[in-house]
């Protein structure tokens, strides 16, 4: 399992007088690179076709893994509300408008009187 994307292009070399620079059908290629945020930067490497075929694998079953995940914390947040509603309906504070306030809060300042 892996992030990130692999995408396919074509560029153009250093040599200026190469067609390449003039008709982009004559480009170089196709390459193929793997592209990551790695620590909040973009990190880009270039792969043989076997390999952009494998990370594609990784990368798909890392999408897959992780909303599994997510649909997993959507069940265990239900699950965990049920469990809120059965304290409060057990408790008999599953009125309309939620439960009383049980302390007032205390100013935090002190008395110009010392």
């Amino acid at each position: 399992m892996r992030r990130g994307s692999v995408s396919q292009r074509s560029i153009k070399c250093g040599k200026a007088v190469c067609a390449c620079h003039k008709d982009p059908k004559a480009r170089h290629g196709p390459y193929h690179s793997l592209t990551q945020a790695v620590e909040g930067k973009t990190r880009s490497r270039f792969l043989t076709a076997e390999q952009a075929r494998l990370a594609q694998q990784q990368i798909d079953a890392g999408r897959e893994f992780r909303a599994q995940v997510g649909d997993y914390w959507e069940a265990c947040e239900e699950w965990a509300d049920g469990q809120l509603a059965e304290v409060a309906a057990s408790s008999g504070e599953a009125k309309k408008g939620g439960s009383k306030r049980t302390s007032k809060t205390k100013s935090s300042r002190k008395s110009k009187r010392s």
